[in-house]
């Protein structure tokens, strides 16, 4: 039986890693109402035509771009006069890219690898990665003939980029994105380990925005469907109940956590708009 799900997107970026500030430079060219396809956009983003592709494509990947302009959450981070945080100071808005780039799921490999492939273990060897992508996001669907190793092998290495920092890189290989958040460590030669016990402390506020996108209105929550965000974020069960205790003192009239016979529920009397909720998190910090 062949199963119908979305094209998988394993390119695209170029093999170039999202660096630190393609995502704000992209938002200014793309607000200030120039294309991508010009011949103008490597004059104006200052990078080589490789580059350029790869910035639009990430701004996708984010979920900052989409087919008809800007999301609005790109200019409520980026923006220069009303954006929360346009030049990621604050930890926490790395948290919300990070989830957002797994939610966007625009590009398969940061959902099939923190939530599906993290699921079953915490080491993640590269050839192993390799053929669970090829065997869960191709074979026995519409798009096995799509598949290309060196494709995929390429993706691998910019998600491994994407999150890990090394010292004995230049500064222009280091200045990644994500890499403070800390969330994925080389072990040894091609194998990487979820970073559990020294990854970045995950805002409240930022996780409970997160919970809210995903469960999309429901009034409660069971600790087990918490298990993906916990993947998402690497936290470990008593990580997530420290930070639901926590919004339940933020939130003491809108967010009641019950545990009762050993089932544990996240309860909510009134849903606080995640905007909100985001708001929330940019005042306080």
């Amino acid at each position: 039986m062949i199963r119908n799900i979305s094209k998988p997107i394993f390119s695209g970026h170029e093999s170039f890693a999202c660096k630190s500030h393609w995502l704000k430079r992209g938002y200014d060219f793309v607000n200030a109402g120039n294309n991508f396809n010009d011949d103008e956009a490597v004059v104006h983003l200052g990078v080589g035509k490789n580059m350029v592709a790869s910035i639009r494509f990430w701004l996708k990947a984010f979920g900052l771009l989409q087919e008809d302009g800007l999301a609005p959450i790109a200019g409520y981070i980026f923006d220069d006069a009303s954006g929360k945080d346009p030049y990621l100071e604050d930890i926490g808005t790395l948290w919300l890219l990070h989830f957002m780039l797994i939610n966007t799921e625009y590009a398969t490999i940061y959902k099939t690898t923190f939530i599906e492939y993290h699921r079953q273990r915490n080491i993640i060897e590269k050839s192993r990665l390799q053929n669970y992508i090829k065997h869960t996001c191709f074979e026995g669907t519409q798009y096995k003939n799509l598949y290309n190793d060196n494709t995929v092998k390429r993706d691998v290495g910019v998600m491994f980029h994407n999150y890990c920092s090394k010292s004995n890189i230049n500064l222009e290989d280091s200045n990644c994105l994500l890499a403070p958040l800390n969330l994925i460590n080389e072990a040894e030669k091609d194998s990487y380990i979820f970073n559990y016990d020294a990854r970045s402390k995950v805002p409240s506020l930022i996780f409970l925005y997160a919970l809210l996108i995903r469960c999309k209105g429901q009034n409660s929550v069971s600790f087990d469907d918490i298990a993906e965000l916990a993947l998402i974020f690497c936290l470990t069960n008593n990580d997530v109940i420290d930070l639901i205790k926590r919004l339940c003192l933020q939130y003491p009239s809108e967010i009641v956590f019950s545990d009762v016979a050993g089932i544990k529920e996240l309860q909510f009397k009134t849903s606080p708009a995640p905007i909100e909720v985001l708001n929330k998190y940019y005042e306080e910090n």
